[in-house]
């Protein structure tokens, strides 16, 4: 059985060459013949008659995708190609907005979220009536995030109309959102990761002084802990939803329990096995070679 591991054609720095060479050595391990290329190692396009074309891909059965192309990722399906994730799943965790909508309804407890109109007209200006709307809706501090971005980039905690002001303008043109802070959660979350639709490893992350973002590539602390059964249900249920084989479901703390705030469906999972002792790499590998020969026997 032949696979890939493909990962993001500029990688910012070795964790992300680290993350796919680990799955490629466990799936290896396995028995799997597995190539790991980055984006710009893998010509595919279509063709004149709409067919995908790349030599690349000739006689592949699977790709672990750590990347979110969303074209390449298509295309590699096109070619009946199995990724994992799947394409669809890595799009809707990519746009963070797109992950609630397609959480909305299935009784997951979300933070309360507002999208902000989208603008493509040079030199507007924010409507004043909806940001005050916003603020009078959620309250302040308030939390503004980009609906792309990793590592907490993009995400800001706003105290007044003022800084609002600021950042509706500075964020005019790039799609974002406002959303309900959790006091209870101040600088800290549980970090699940979900292999197969099941919690495999959890860890809570804890910011480092005067920052309200937990995220390790911040100054984040990771810390080893015991969730209580309804936080990993939770994350199950996102997962599920979502389509995804593998992600990091990022929980918030309240009184009333776990506030679901992010998935990441190409979590790096370094850090968490540090703090766990547990081998996310061989797990998901493990699932990876059982869903394939699941595939080759129908």
């Amino acid at each position: 059985m032949n696979g890939l591991v493909i990962i993001n054609a500029y990688p910012n720095g070795e964790k992300f060459l680290r993350q796919g060479e680990r799955i490629a050595s466990e799936l290896r391990a396995l028995g799997m013949s597995v190539n790991m290329l980055k984006r710009d190692e893998l010509l595919a396009g279509l063709n004149g008659l709409g067919e995908v074309a790349s030599d690349a891909i000739l006689g592949v059965d699977f790709a672990v995708y750590l990347d979110k192309d969303k074209y390449l990722g298509r295309l590699l399906e096109k070619a009946n190609i199995r990724l994992f994730n799947r394409a669809e799943a890595i799009e809707l965790c990519d746009d963070k907005f797109s992950t609630y909508l397609a959480l909305s309804g299935k009784g997951l407890p979300l933070a309360e979220s507002i999208p902000a109109p989208l603008c493509y007209t040079p030199n507007a200006i924010p409507d004043d009536k909806f940001l005050q709307s916003v603020a009078e809706r959620l309250g302040f501090p308030l939390v503004v995030k980009k609906s792309y971005g990793s590592f907490g980039q993009g995400v800001q905690l706003v105290h007044g109309m003022p800084k609002l002001r600021a950042l509706a303008k500075e964020f005019l043109y790039t799609p974002h959102f406002y959303q309900r802070y959790i006091h209870e959660s101040c600088g800290r979350d549980i970090r699940v990761i979900v292999i197969g639709g099941k919690a495999f490893a959890a860890m809570e992350r804890v910011a480092r002084t005067g920052e309200f973002r937990s995220n390790v590539e911040l100054g984040g602390e990771g810390r080893t802990i015991e969730p209580l059964p309804e936080y990993l249900a939770v994350a199950e249920r996102a997962a599920q939803a979502l389509g995804l084989d593998y992600c990091g479901v990022d929980l918030l703390e309240t009184a009333e329990g776990p506030v679901l705030c992010e998935v990441n469906s190409n979590a790096f999972f370094e850090g968490l096995e540090r703090v766990t002792n547990k081998n996310v790499a061989e797990a998901y590998a493990k699932y990876i070679y059982f869903e394939m020969n699941k595939k080759q026997e129908k």
